[in-house]
């Protein structure tokens, strides 16, 4: 096994990340298109799958090949899309909402964050960086960071979702706070989605099932 750490920084250097990327975006499509029920599926982009190619159009074309609702797929992309190109960065994140998809900020307060952004862009949801998350018992200025982000995101109108909820504690602050959604190993941890099946709402046999926590 090799972390996602690991090699995409690898694969961003060699610029593999484009055709990765193409194929990852287009075979979570394909994948979550034949799922009973209409849930979403999160894709994340690559700040160089920004800087090159037609991104708009190759979710346009993704989207018609697999027969997925716009509405059905997020983009999730970080802070580092809109440092080197803001006016053109906005002008693409413009194009891909005019197709009806929606569009988070990942690991929002991580690296370069900066409010312009949210002024210049009506992003779909900001997720806030797993390192703010993962201390949250010790640390009383993580505690500050996220209270706060939560309340920014409200007054805008713009639901709040934790990344990296490993404890029952970490999740009750949350919602002490107001925290539209979490995602972490609490409530759900990578497998294959054949594991999900219930959860998509395909049929299974009893023998294949197997019982998994949602939360």
């Amino acid at each position: 096994m090799v972390s996602p750490g690991t090699f995409i920084p690898i694969a961003e250097e060699c610029s593999l990340i484009i055709p990765l990327g193409e194929w990852a975006l287009r075979e979570a499509c394909r994948e979550a298109a034949s799922w009973p029920k209409p849930l979403k599926i999160a894709v994340n982009v690559s700040p160089i799958q920004f800087r090159y190619g037609d991104l708009p159009n190759l979710v346009r074309t993704i989207l018609l090949e697999t027969g997925l609702a716009p509405s059905r797929l997020e983009l999730e992309i970080t802070e580092g899309v809109l440092i080197n190109d803001f006016s053109r960065a906005v002008s693409i994140l413009c194009q891909l909402k005019a197709l009806g998809v929606q569009i988070a900020l990942d690991d929002f307060g991580k690296g370069y964050s900066s409010l312009s952004y949210l002024h210049s862009f009506a992003f779909d949801k900001i997720k806030i960086d797993r390192a703010f998350i993962s201390d949250l018992e010790q640390n009383r200025h993580s505690m500050a960071i996220v209270r706060a982000v939560i309340g920014l995101g409200h007054s805008l109108k713009i639901p709040v979702l934790a990344e990296g909820v490993e404890t029952k504690s970490q999740r009750a602050f949350l919602d002490q706070e107001g925290c539209d959604e979490i995602q972490g190993y609490l409530v759900g941890r990578p497998f294959p989605i054949g594991d999900y099946a219930a959860l998509v709402g395909r049929e299974t046999k009893p023998y294949e099932y197997k019982m998994l926590s949602y939360g």
